[in-house]
């Protein structure tokens, strides 16, 4: 650990009793004992981070590599943080291990940043859970979580010793917002993996093996301004239009859960913004509105259908001298979905890791996107792992020990498998 980490341990010692061990150890055995990585998963935690703001978290991860012996060589940064929408403080975190038998190369992921509920974290733990002693911050376990399983997992590598194939590490930035992190990872840095192990949120023995798509889309209502009380039917007003065109939508199924068929997807619409009197008929409203399906189709349909709704609601809208509103749309696509096959290699490996350490292996297909999404279409078969992290992005977030534990069992097995 880092001069920093041991500090924090010091200041800690009641926060993690000798029974906080967690499960059975696997058949491999990493060396870095469950204690040691329970204190290093709570002083991860208790660093902010939310996107666009890792640099302290990052720092502390790369402190503990090359503490741990890690060759300056070894540590390299993309420029992620350069071209995203965001602007960010730190790239993208790639660390490259020669393997000690000649295997493909795989690579171990994870996200750094946190949401902003999380900044001001006070792990402590409580039983078999680690929660935030502030009421008003989340944990931060999603994801500090999984980079500290990476982490554990790199230095129990470089304490040496163990047979491993060449792997490579990947600490990802702005996962929070938009995966623009994975979205803008340089390919070149990664070594060629042959296939990658993303550890996010849920529980241990969970493959997620698909993600479903995600479409943002930026709408603008433009409708003429008057005065509401002694010309308002002079003006066309855009709050009008855009309720006109949200009725539409969730009358005929189109917003929320959308099920037409065999077809399912989703719809929002999260942001709207306008107007600033009551006595001015309004000429602008801004909204923001996302589509979802594991069908890209399906989910163009959706986003098909939300533009019709705002033209039609436009067009139809009118003033006494028959002048109408006017939409202007932007969209872009945040991430394409993905599912792997359940005999995918990189399935067959998640499955046989966590029966190794004896666990029950479960696939499932998320509703979310994942970093997984962006090195699945980058051509990197991903699964994501989750460890044990539960209620995110809320006040009531909590790590669950010996998940997080089983979690790092399972990712020391993908880590030094050589099968």
């Amino acid at each position: 650990m880092t001069e920093r980490m041991k500090k924090q341990t010091k200041r800690r010692p009641s926060s993690v009793p000798n029974g906080a061990a967690g499960p059975p150890s696997s058949p491999r055995l990493s060396p870095v004992p469950d204690r040691e990585a329970l204190e290093l998963v709570m002083e991860m935690m208790a660093v902010p981070g939310r996107s666009g703001q890792e640099g302290a978290i990052v720092e502390l991860i790369v402190d503990g590599l090359r503490d741990a012996g890690l060759p300056e060589s070894a540590i390299q940064f993309d420029q992620a943080h350069l071209h995203s929408p965001l602007p960010g403080e730190v790239g993208n975190l790639v660390v490259k291990l020669a393997g000690r038998v000649r295997r493909p190369r795989r690579m171990l992921m994870a996200h750094v940043d946190t949401v902003p509920i999380c900044v001001g974290s006070r792990p402590v733990l409580r039983g078999g859970a680690v929660r935030s002693a502030k009421p008003d911050t989340g944990l931060g376990a999603d994801d500090r979580a999984g980079a500290a399983v990476l982490l554990s997992t790199a230095l129990g590598l470089l304490r040496g010793g163990v047979a491993h194939p060449p792997l490579t590490f990947v600490w990802c930035v702005q996962e929070e917002y938009g995966l623009q992190g994975s979205r803008r990872l340089q390919r070149s840095l990664l070594g060629r993996p042959q296939m990658a192990f993303n550890f996010d949120g849920g529980g241990a023995e969970k493959i997620t093996i698909g993600a479903t798509s995600g479409y943002r889309m930026a709408i603008e209502v433009r409708g003429l301004a008057s005065h509401a009380g002694g010309a308002p039917q002079d003006g066309v007003s855009a709050i009008v239009i855009a309720a006109k065109a949200i009725a539409e939508l969730d009358r005929t199924g189109w917003h929320g859960a959308v099920v037409k068929g065999a077809h399912c997807g989703t719809s929002n619409v999260g942001v709207i913004r306008g107007g600033e009197a009551t006595n001015v008929v309004t000429d602008r409203v801004y909204l923001r509105a996302e589509a979802r399906s594991h069908e890209t189709r399906f989910r163009e349909k959706i986003v098909r259908h939300i533009e019709r709704a705002f033209q039609r609601a436009a067009h139809s809208t009118r003033n006494a001298e028959g002048q109408c509103g006017e939409v202007q749309i932007e969209g872009h696509l945040d991430y394409e979905a993905f599912r792997l096959a359940p005999h995918d290699p990189c399935v067959k490996h998640a499955r046989a890791a966590i029966e190794a350490i004896g666990g029950e292996p479960v696939l499932a297909i998320a509703n979310g996107g994942l970093d997984a999404n962006w090195t699945n279409a980058r051509g990197i078969p991903t699964v994501s792992l989750g460890c044990g992290q539960r209620n995110i992005h809320t006040t009531r977030e909590q790590l669950d020990v010996a998940q997080y534990q089983l979690a790092r069992r399972i990712a020391w097995q993908l880590a030094t498998e050589t099968g």
